[in-house]
Formats: C-alpha cells, sequence, structure tokens
C-alpha cells in the first residue's frame, strides 16, 4: 500500500468554506495571517513557507507586524554609544521626517518604493536633510533585518545617503582680519584661532588655559562643549577618536593668543580660554549672531563661523600638506573630509602659473650647452 505523503504544516477547512494553513517553527505554531479560497492556495502557501525556512530568509509573521514607529524609538533609545548632539539630531528626523510616513507601517511591508517616494519629497527642497534622514532609515531597518524582522532592508536607492552641499566660498585671510576687528575684546583671538588652527566651534569652546603652550606653540584638543535640548552644556569628547590631537599654531596665533590670555583668561589652568561677556561658557546661539553682525558690518553677509575652519583647511592645503597630516591636524577620520581642503583655488592657480614662468625665465638665462663657432679655412689636425 501507497504511503500517503505528508505536507509540511497543516491545513483545515473553517465552517465558512475557506481554508485555514499553519505550521510549527523554532517550537511555536504560525498561522496564516488570512485564510484561503481553496485547499490548494492553503498548500502552496505552505510549500513557500517551508521554502523560505530552507533557505533562511524566513521571517515570523507576529514580527513582520511590528510597527516602524514603536521599533525606531526603541532602537533610538538602545544606542547608548551615541553622542548626545547625534542623538539630538536622530530624534528630530524621526519626528520631522520618519515617523510622519512610516510610524504606523509594519516593518515588513516598507518597501523600496515607499522609500523612494518619501525620500524625493524630501530631497526636492532640502537635499542634506533627505541624505540624513535616509542614512538613519537605513540603520534602523538594517537592525530590524537583523532581528529577523524584514526580508531585507528597503533602504537600496544608489546615492539617497550622499550629501551634496553646495561648496562655500572660502574667505581672504584679509576678511577674516577685519571681522577679528570688529568683533574686538575677548572675541577677536576667538575669530582668528578658529581661522588658523582650524578648532571647531565646540573644541574651541571647551578650551582651556592648560591647553595652550605658547613655549612649544601648541594647542592640544581633550574635549568640546556641546549644547543638548533640555540637558544645557555638555562637555563630552571631541567629535571622533581623531579629534583628540595637538597641532602647532603660527606665529601670529602665538602673539594673539599671548595678548588674550593675559587679559581675559583667569590664571587658573582649568580658566576656560573663550569666554562669554560675562565671563561664562560661550554659547552657540549667542556667539553665532554677535559673529554675523561682525562679519556684516564688513561686507559679508553669507559667511558663518564654521567657514573659518575651511579657510585653515584651505591653509594648510596651500602649504603642500598630504591628505594625512590635513586629517591629523583637523581632526578628521576619512580622507574625504580631508580632500576637500586640497581643491585648486583660482588665487592658487594663478601662484602655480607665476611659478612656471619664474622657471621659463630662469632657463632663457642659463646655456644648456657650450657654443663652438668653426672657421672653414682652418686646417684639420
Amino acid at each position: 500500500m501507497a504511503s500517503r505523503r505528508r505536507h509540511f504544516g497543516s491545513v483545515r477547512k473553517l465552517p465558512s468554506g475557506r481554508w485555514q494553513a499553519s505550521y510549527w517553527h523554532e517550537v511555536t505554531r504560525h498561522t496564516a495571517s488570512w485564510t484561503f479560497k481553496a485547499k490548494a492556495d492553503a498548500l502552496a502557501w505552505l510549500a513557500t513557507t517551508e521554502a523560505d525556512i530552507r533557505r533562511g530568509v524566513w521571517v515570523d509573521p507576529a514580527g513582520g507586524r511590528v510597527l516602524f514607529g514603536p521599533y525606531a524609538n526603541a532602537w533610538l533609545d538602545q544606542r547608548h554609544e551615541l553622542r548626545p548632539r547625534t542623538v539630538e539630531l536622530y530624534r528630530s528626523l524621526l519626528k520631522r521626517h520618519l515617523l510622519p510616513t512610516f510610524a504606523q507601517m509594519p516593518l515588513a511591508e516598507i518597501t523600496t518604493a515607499a522609500v523612494r517616494a518619501w525620500h524625493a519629497g524630501i530631497a526636492q527642497d532640502r537635499p542634506t536633510t533627505a541624505a540624513k534622514a535616509y542614512r538613519l532609515l537605513r540603520s534602523i531597518l538594517a537592525t530590524a533585518l537583523a532581528d529577523g524582522l524584514t526580508v531585507s532592508n528597503p533602504c537600496v536607492i544608489k546615492g539617497a545617503g550622499q550629501e551634496r552641499a553646495p561648496e562655500r566660498r572660502v574667505p581672504s585671510v584679509e576678511v577674516v582680519r577685519a571681522i577679528a576687528d570688529t568683533a574686538g575684546g575677548r572675541y577677536r583671538a576667538l575669530v582668528l584661532t578658529a581661522a588658523f588652527s582650524g578648532l571647531r566651534s565646540g573644541e574651541l569652546a571647551a578650551l582651556e588655559r592648560r591647553h595652550v603652550d605658547l613655549i612649544h606653540r601648541t594647542i592640544s584638543v581633550e574635549r568640546q562643549a556641546q549644547t543638548v535640548v533640555g540637558r544645557g552644556r555638555v562637555l563630552g569628547p571631541p567629535k571622533s577618536a581623531a579629534g583628540a590631537r595637538t597641532i602647532a599654531i603660527p606665529a601670529e596665533l602665538v602673539g594673539v593668543l599671548d595678548g588674550h590670555l593675559a587679559t581675559w583668561v583667569g590664571p587658573d589652568p582649568a580658566s576656560l580660554v573663550f569666554t562669554s561677556d560675562k565671563g561664562g561658557p560661550i554659547r552657540t546661539q549667542h556667539w553665532s549672531r554677535r559673529f554675523r553682525t561682525a562679519a556684516e558690518a564688513v561686507g559679508e553677509t553669507d559667511l558663518h563661523f564654521h567657514d573659518l575652519r575651511h579657510l585653515a583647511g584651505t591653509l594648510a592645503a596651500a602649504t603642500g600638506a598630504s591628505t594625512r597630516e590635513l586629517m591629523a591636524r583637523l581632526g578628521h577620520s576619512t580622507p574625504r573630509a580631508a580632500l576637500i581642503y586640497q581643491h585648486a583655488t583660482e588665487e592658487r592657480d594663478h601662484q602655480i602659473a607665476a611659478g612656471i614662468d619664474d622657471i621659463l625665465e630662469a632657463a632663457k638665462r642659463v646655456p644648456t650647452g657650450s657654443v663652438v663657432r668653426i672657421d672653414r679655412n682652418a686646417s684639420r689636425t
């Protein structure tokens, strides 16, 4: 007698006449989320599920129904390694750009088409924000994939996570000096230090007297200060491991800081180098307004304080510093950021052309070989 073939899982006919399919996997009984019109359809669904299990792409039906909103918030709550400002940024991106679209969507139902439409809607007017939000979404769904809640990560849109912010104009040294003089007082040294050292604003705000070594002409960066919503001023390590560094400073800046330390900074080694009008820590919002006022006074209406760091990087690159040297000086972890400062500028290109002229002119003045005059009547010996 021929043995009856056993199918994966089981099916049963309901009083309604439709068929229900279920199966056991990982010590749990799973039932299809819908019923089938015919028994063959139920068996076909079971066969597909069995194939998914064998291929390692099976997704727990219950897990696949987990909503993006609760999962994303839990994901962020568990990321204890993130810096406070990063957490603040992620919460803002979630609230403003991710949750309005995906909060009520099951993780398993977020498709590449849905992600593409969402990204295009933001990128049209805010491409930089769209790139940041896309990278966050991709990270969350990558964790969901690792947790077995989705079959794949739908964030596979080429270039969607790349920021293409327009390159900002580099201010000249003369403009920076004019802004520094206009800001005046305790703020003059702050402007010049940002432009000639390349320290980030948070690094400057956390700088203490003990970090400035005028004898050896160096500044040591050990931490940064950030303003976090709900927490106020927060001190922490630099932006990356490469941010902890000691850099040499030019002689002009040594003189500026020497006078600044004597006039505006207390004698205690832990005294802040740069402070507000009342002698307290610099607040980003207050200083940004003051810098903008000084910049506008000299005709620079679109200049930001961070642009001074761009000048510092460009000046260092103009000396012939290698990518590795720029990374070390500016505290970059990857070559990509340092390469920004190695772009060719019109002024530098003219300097190169002038240098070529000098070489060509020098070549005209130096004979390349001996000149011999031969007398036709001279006898040959």
